[in-house]
């Protein structure tokens, strides 16, 4: 089985950038993955690449297999996984196409798979800095070296889906500060954090959310969504590819030790 040190989640297209790609299939505890692991080679490290939604956009927000996709990387050797979201801004000075660091999550998903302890055994994992912050860092100053226009922090909040807010979802989330909102989030990132991986999100915004009062513009719809991806995805290829080339290994940071204490 090929290995990889850096894993890649997100939407379809990034695999092109690989070199000398295969497909990996992998069974699970929990199941397949949501797509075979495309694993080769980027600017001389090897990366897997999975995408989050299947090969076709098969799988909704709540139908991912979370629990399975994170396993499987690590199966592979990844120990630092970077995923993109698409993503609705909830402040009317957040421009489409920005890119999003988020350094927070607030969970409103409901009836989600998003641990690995179920029982027997039990641990308890901090959740109070979810990302990894070295790759937050890279991100960031990559995305500016490339003249992207990337926030430095913000909170993302993670909704079931697969319907969008309505009107007054949209505005209690801006109202209690939270800066985008997207569907896939959440578990991805702190199931990571629980097989001591270390994780960070890129959040592209594709659209204002229904809540934002700006300009009169009409609700967020799936062909808008898709468009702005579309238009920016470019960025988020050459962001990523830039990046991966200057990921190292995995320090003994917070996302190494995440376990240490937390078992019963």
């Amino acid at each position: 089985m090929p290995r990889a040190e850096i894993g890649v989640i997100g939407g379809s297209g990034f695999s092109s950038l690989l070199e000398g790609a295969e497909e990996v299939e992998l069974e699970t505890p929990y199941g397949r993955p949501s797509a075979p692991v495309e694993v080769g080679e980027l600017g001389g490290r090897r990366v897997a690449f999975l995408p989050r939604h299947g090969r076709r956009h098969e799988l909704p927000p709540h139908a991912v297999p979370y629990r399975a996709n994170v396993w499987a990387l690590r199966e592979l050797g990844v120990r630092r996984i970077v995923g993109s979201n698409a993503s609705g801004a909830l402040r009317a000075d957040l421009r489409l196409g920005e890119f999003v660091v988020c350094d927070q999550f607030v969970d409103r998903t409901s009836g989600r798979a998003d641990t690995f302890f179920d029982g027997p055994e039990t641990a308890h994992v901090s959740a109070a800095d979810p990302y990894c912050p070295e790759l937050r860092r890279l991100l960031v100053e990559t995305a500016r070296r490339l003249g992207i226009p990337v926030r430095d922090g913000g909170t993302v909040v993670a909704i079931q889906g697969p319907r969008f807010s309505t009107r007054a979802e949209s505005r209690w989330f801006a109202a209690m500060g939270w800066d985008v909102v997207n569907m896939t989030a959440y578990p991805e990132c702190h199931l990571a954090r629980e097989l001591e991986l270390c994780y960070a999100s890129v959040s592209m915004v594709t659209d204002h959310d229904v809540g934002v009062e700006a300009d009169g513009r009409p609700p967020v719809s799936t062909e808008t969504v898709l468009r702005v991806f579309e238009e920016n995805n470019a960025g988020l290829r050459r962001l990523l590819a830039s990046l991966i080339p200057s990921i190292g290994p995995q320090p003994d940071d917070v996302c190494a030790t995440a376990l240490a204490g937390a078992r019963l």
